[in-house]
Formats: structure tokens, sequence, C-alpha cells
């Protein structure tokens, strides 16, 4: 009986080997699909990715009503306003990285103004006039500025500067900021104190890096003393210029920054701000001197000298520093914020 047990034990054995020898080898661990667990619940779907903005979208989710020169009133883009804004305010052979710096301070800027709401009357929110808001160029009046052979190149570095800083704004509490800016400094920006009265925390002195490499840094003005007299009649100063012109400037004094902070004409008080402009001089940071009855104004720098200097921006660029970095410079405390 042990012999037919043993027989019909391996034949059974045989069979149950039979099918894994037809399926050829059996997969290892490693290849083996897992057996299914009913008690596990299925996944939840990855959910999409989602697609990144696209270049620009939040200035070109914004309009602006801009006051041309001309007294018209036209509804642009932030972006395409900012273009103009950017190649009417600093030279575009610039530096890449001022001229993103240049396109926050334009757009923090124009927020500003439209929050001040200083043309509601007009429609507007802002005009195209610099000694108002900031100068403005089409692109049309841009490549006739610029000629033939830069105007393409230039185009594009504009546009690029906008796109690269899209939405991004200087703020202070919150709120965007007086980014107000200027050529170049004579070595340091002013307090704004100093030139408007009115203190602003991110508007204070800081040390800016141009020099000589500026056109026109250092410029000269001279008048006889017939037109100083006559300039200081159509102001309606009160200046008694009866004596000896040697005498008429007197008692200068300066701000921390190096710049005509008052003076004396005659015996009338005027600030280094109303001589720059009752005398059209680039600056407020002069000399002033007479030699036979002729005055001579040696002046640095060209501008208020509050906030962003575009040649130190410039310069800091060439040296390295990032359009952040140079406005964390120029703007002292502010932050940078997107969409404010």
């Amino acid at each position: 009986m042990r012999a037919p047990f043993l027989t019909g034990l391996a034949l059974g054995a045989a069979l149950l080997l039979l099918p894994l020898a037809a399926l050829g080898d059996a997969p290892s661990r490693a290849d083996a699909q897992p057996t299914p667990n009913l008690l596990t619940l299925p996944a939840s779907p990855t959910p999409a990715p989602q697609p990144a903005p696209s270049p620009g979208a939040l200035d070109a989710a914004r309009t602006v009503r801009l006051l041309g020169r001309d007294g018209q009133v036209a509804e642009l883009t932030m972006g395409d306003y900012l273009w103009g804004v950017v190649a009417a305010e600093m030279p575009a052979a610039f530096e890449p990285e001022a001229l993103r710096a240049q396109a926050v301070c334009a757009r923090t800027y124009s927020l500003w103004k439209i929050g001040a709401k200083s043309h509601q009357e007009d429609g507007a929110d802002i005009c195209a006039d610099s000694t108002c808001c900031q100068a403005y160029l089409t692109r049309e009046d841009a490549a006739q500025r610029w000629g033939a052979g830069p105007s393409s190149a230039y185009t594009a570095k504009i546009a690029a500067a906008v796109a690269d800083t899209d939405g991004q704004v200087l703020t202070y509490d919150g709120a965007p900021i007086q980014a107000v800016f200027f050529s170049s400094a004579s070595g340091s920006t002013e307090d704004a104190e100093a030139v408007w009265g009115k203190s602003l925390p991110y508007l204070v002195s800081v040390d800016s890096p141009e020099g000589d490499e500026v056109p026109n840094y250092r410029s000269t003005v001279t008048l006889t003393a017939e037109q100083v007299k006559k300039a200081a009649g159509e102001a309606g100063l009160g200046a008694d210029l009866s004596g000896e012109p040697s005498t008429w400037f007197a008692n200068l004094t300066r701000t921390a920054s190096g710049r005509v902070a008052s003076l004396e004409l005659g015996g009338a008080q005027l600030s280094g701000g109303a001589a720059r402009s009752l005398f059209a001089l680039r600056s407020a940071c002069f000399d002033v001197s007479e030699q036979d009855g002729v005055f001579t104004f040696s002046v640095t720098g060209y501008g208020h000298g509050v906030g962003m200097s575009q040649y130190g921006a410039n310069a800091m660029a060439r040296a390295g520093s990032g359009w952040r970095d140079i406005l964390a410079h120029y703007y002292t405390g502010a932050e940078i914020q997107a969409g404010t």
C-alpha cells in the first residue's frame, strides 16, 4: 500500500506544478503586482497643475486714464502706460536692473497719484506733464527720439523691464509710497523735509554713487546784474538790489547733503529750491560768485534730489546691484509687494 500512496502523492505534486511550468519563471517580488486590498479606498485624483500667470498679467488687468498734453484723456493698461513713462523718464541705454527699478518707481508713483485723485476733475488719473506727474512718450515718439538703429532693441528692453516687475509696488505701512525720483545727485540724495517741508520716513538722505560720468554733472549759469535784478523783480521778491552786486547774495546755508537750504538776495529770504527755479539752475547744489557785475552759479547734479537718483541707480546696477537692492537703498524702510 505504501508504494502506490507515494506514487499518487508524486503525481499530484506534478500536476500542481504544471501551470507554473507552462507560464515560465515566476515573477520576482520587485516586479510582482501587489494584491488588491479591498478595504483600502481609492486615492483621490491628483489636481491638475494651475498655469502660471502670463507675463504682465497684473499690469494688463489695471487701467490708467492719462491726461495728455493736448488735453485729451486716453485709457491705457498699466503696462502700456508704464512703457511710455520709462521710455520718457530714463535713458533706454541704461542697465536693465536700473530700468526695472524705474518701472517699479513709475508704477508706485502712478498708484499714489491715483489715490490722491489730483486729476479727478479732468476725468483722469494722472497726466503726462513731468512737472506735475510723470513724463510719457508714445511708441512712435520714442522711436523718433531713438532713431531707426536702436529703436527695436530699446523697445524690447523697456518692455522687459515692465514685464519683469509686473505689479510690483513700493509700499510703506501697506500703502503705495510717493516714489519720487530725479536725474543725478551730488554725492547723496536729499531729505524730503529739506525740499518740501514735509518729513516722510522713506524719503531721507542716502549716499548716491554717480559722479562725473553723468553728462553735464557739473554745469554753470552766468547772469549779469541786470538779469538777476530782472528775475527778482518779476518774482516779486521785494529785494533791495540798489547796492553793490557783490553784496546782493548773503547768508547762504546748506542742508546735510550739501544743497543750498536758504539764502538772502537783497535782504529777501529764498529757499535753495526757489533760487534754483528763479535762476534756472539744474539743482539746488550750487555756489555763487560775483566778479565785475557778473554772477556765476556753479551747479552739481540735476533735479530736486529726493528719492531715487536715476544715474545713481544705473551706477549701482553696473556694480552688480539688482533692482530690489536699488529700491531698498533709495527708499528707506519701504517694502515691495505685488498687486497692491
